[in-house]
């Protein structure tokens, strides 16, 4: 298994109080899966993929990547971790204007010291799969959202890392543009590579292999695709979403 979350809780004290927002999550994604993630605001989704992408640490538990336990890892490792293991791709882009296209991609191959004609191989390969090759020498603000974000996709992949973490990589854009890039997520995920997104969209959602639901901390529920169609897969989605709404008395 790629990787293990494994019975991670996570607990903010302050002044007295404290806030429970992830409890007893256990669950793992094999490779070459691409798995989404739904939750109302305040579920914990968003704390679950902050300690997946090492910006935070679990209470207790444990996360795993390829049997490495992210606890291991050292304050001065992290970055670099971060860097070759996990790509990002976030719902606002996250695009340096100050940089071309070009040079946003080529980023983590920068500051992972990478030799020049490596870093020309991979940004060949990465921008004809997003299909960006004309936009390398503009700059963010001179292209459209769905192009930044196929940028921002590049980016999360010239590493080539383990697994690509997509938080809400269609939020910010139109529908049409969202199916652009969820075409791209899923040929993306056709050719071996792993995925985890966290997302509000059921369309979004639907692009995915597997679908776990989280309410208050817990995950409680997950569904497969299997051979359902995309239309079929979004009302098994959203008919989760109903049952995961209306069970307020949940225990939790």
């Amino acid at each position: 298994m790629l990787l293990k979350v494994e019975h991670v809780e996570k607990i903010y004290k302050g002044r007295g109080n404290k806030t429970i927002a992830l409890r007893d999550v256990d669950f793992g994604i094999n490779e070459g899966e691409y798995v989404a993630i739904m939750g109302e605001s305040g579920s914990g989704k968003s704390t679950l993929l902050n300690i997946l992408a090492t910006f935070d640490q679990p209470t207790a538990g444990k996360v795993l990547l390829n049997e490495l336990d992210f606890s291991d890892l050292r304050e001065d490792q992290i970055a670099s971790f971060r860097r070759e293991k996990l790509g990002f791709v976030f719902q606002d882009f996250n695009l340096l204007d100050g940089f071309t296209n070009r040079d946003n991609i080529l980023l983590p191959m920068v500051l992972s010291q990478k030799n020049i004609k490596e870093m020309e191989n991979q940004l060949d390969k990465v921008a004809k799969f997003v299909g960006v090759e004309s936009l390398l020498d503009k700059y963010p603000y001179e292209i459209s959202g769905g192009q930044a974000q196929r940028i921002a996709i590049a980016r999360a992949l010239i590493n080539q890392p383990d697994i690509v973490l997509a938080d809400e990589p269609t939020g910010a854009l139109d529908s049409k543009t969202s199916e652009q890039i969820m075409q791209v997520l899923v040929k993306l995920n056709q050719i071996g590579n792993t995925i985890l997104m966290v997302t509000h969209s059921i369309k979004a959602a639907s692009s995915a292999n597997r679908v776990l639901f989280i309410k208050d901390g817990v995950i409680y529920h997950e569904i497969y695709r299997g051979q359902q169609t995309s239309s079929d897969f979004q009302i098994a989605i959203s008919d989760s979403l109903a049952m995961l709404n209306g069970r307020r008395d949940a225990k939790c």
